[in-house]
């Protein structure tokens, strides 16, 4: 009865409070009605889409709707782009290929540098490790350029290039980059068709293009759709100086932020490629905050000679009995910084005759 009471009590208050805010005016809100009249001349890549197809109009229609429906997800595209679309559409554009292509990152990834799926894909443009080397990304223990936006951006252009080379369709090759190439390649042979729109594939694949193309529609006209943005309210776009550093030994991402006058979460954020604490030992192109770059050589050398001469560190051989927490307390330094100057985690076990770097504290 008292949990009975309490719960209405708090409906009480919860209703007293929303009774004066103001209720969500319908004309704020798309018609969904309204919203399916897609207007004719629908393409991909300058490639139409038949719309006269009653099995092809009902996939649009679903994916529009579904896509709509999920209306913060919608608006957090739209200011996303204004971040990072400039930078895409202008590497496109360069390379010659059709400007649609943006919205498969957007469709992949929702523009998150570290989206990731449980195939294991990471990135802007959700590549695979296979895939993501084959096209020359470096993806290690200390770098991932499929979070990269310019290097990952890079790879997909290569591999679009290359589907369409062999596919002879934009369609098909938006097709290949979700479901892989050989599945592709191998239904086509089996169904005897080269219209995606013709082929059954596996249903991700069949959702996939009609989700582009839904994208690609409440973009051309976001007020239709009811996201009445301005300038100001999409995301700046990403701006920063390139910087080319050659380290001599593994070097702490701190020096950096420090060398560029900012702090480290904004470096990490400007390279998401960069895993970890520290950069590996050899030539490191790296994106600084805007402005920073005047004298960044200097200051940085003079960080890193001053970080050498001071972190010499010496080797600790692991004894029996030994755990994090007791070396820790002897060379009075924390245990995470073990962690991080030993590369492991917390859940890896010491065993005796184990080398750690420790640097001791005062």
């Amino acid at each position: 009865m008292r949990w009975f009471l309490i719960f209405v009590m708090g409906m009480g208050l919860f209703f007293g409070e929303t009774a004066g805010a103001e209720p969500i005016e319908s004309a704020q809100l798309p018609d969904l009605t309204a919203a399916l009249k897609i207007p004719a001349g629908q393409n991909f890549c300058g490639e139409p889409v038949p719309m006269n197809v009653p099995d092809v109009r009902e996939r649009f229609e679903r994916e529009l709707l579904l896509t709509l429906w999920n209306r913060p997800q919608v608006l957090l595209w739209l200011k996303r782009s204004g971040r990072y679309m400039p930078h895409i559409e202008k590497l496109l554009k360069e390379n010659g290929l059709p400007d649609d292509l943006k919205y498969v990152a957007i469709a992949e990834s929702s523009l998150r540098p570290h989206a990731g799926s449980s195939r294991g894909a990471i990135g802007f443009w959700q590549f695979v490790r296979p895939t993501g080397r084959r096209y020359d990304l470096t993806i290690n223990d200390r770098i991932d350029e499929r979070r990269n936006l310019f290097a990952s951006t890079g790879a997909a252009i290569r591999y679009f290039k290359d589907l369409h080379q062999e596919l002879g369709s934009w369609t098909l090759a938006a097709a290949a980059y979700n479901m892989g190439e050989k599945g592709l390649l191998s239904e086509i042979l089996a169904q005897d068709s080269m219209n995606y729109y013709e082929l059954y594939l596996p249903l991700e694949t069949q959702h996939f293009l009609f989700r582009i193309l839904a994208i690609k529609l409440i973009f051309s006209d976001p007020r239709k759709y009811g996201f009445n943005l301005s300038g100001n309210d999409r995301y700046p776009i990403l701006s920063f100086d390139r910087v080319t550093l050659q380290c001599d030994r593994e070097t702490p991402v701190m020096l950096v932020a420090r060398a560029a006058k900012t702090r480290f979460k904004v470096i990490k954020d400007l390279n998401p490629e960069i895993r970890g604490h520290y950069l590996a030992k050899g030539a490191h192109q790296l994106l600084i905050p805007k402005g920073s770059l005047k004298g960044f050589k200097k200051r940085f050398g003079e960080l890193r000679n001053a970080y050498a001469k001071d972190h010499k560190g010496r080797i600790y051989v692991v004894q029996r009995g030994d755990n994090l927490s007791t070396i820790a307390r002897r060379y009075n330094v924390p245990v995470n910084a073990l962690l991080i100057w030993n590369r492991i985690s917390p859940r890896d076990p010491i065993h005796p005759g184990q080398k750690l770097i420790v640097h001791p504290g005062d």
